[in-house]
């Protein structure tokens, strides 16, 4: 059998409690995506939608959230829809983002910090975009 691998099923963001709130409205309100369905999980937290699929999961499980240096970890790189919505949505919530174009490709990806300073990368196919 060969295992196959396609795309994110989720990423976990581990906080304090008291960080959820701020998590969520940033995800929610900033990136579009929606609350949704969570099952009976030992610590509070929330599941976050995007076309039906929890794609991030915000969950309690620490009694402090982690300082802003991740560790090796750098960020989680997420398809997006809608360029230049997104820019003007980033731009009236005060997000501060930059953009790279990859030259050779039809992807432009956008550059974003969550409340924790998480980075999350924006991939949008401007093939897509313009169709």
């Amino acid at each position: 059998m060969n295992m196959e691998v396609g795309a994110i099923h989720h990423f976990t963001v581990g906080c304090a409690v008291e960080d959820l709130p701020a998590l969520r409205d940033f995800y929610v309100g900033t990136l579009g995506l929606q609350e949704g369905h969570r099952p009976a999980l030992r610590h509070p937290g929330y599941w976050l939608y995007a076309d039906g699929h929890a794609i991030v999961h915000l969950n309690a499980l620490r009694a402090v959230s982690p300082p802003r240096e991740c560790g090796p970890f750098d960020h989680v790189a997420l398809k997006a829809r809608g360029l230049e919505a997104t820019r003007q949505a980033l731009r009236a919530a005060k997000v501060p983002f930059s953009e790279t174009p990859l030259t050779g490709t039809s992807l432009h990806q956008v550059f974003l910090s969550d409340p924790l300073g998480l980075k999350v990368e924006l991939n949008f196919d401007l093939d897509l975009e313009a169709g």
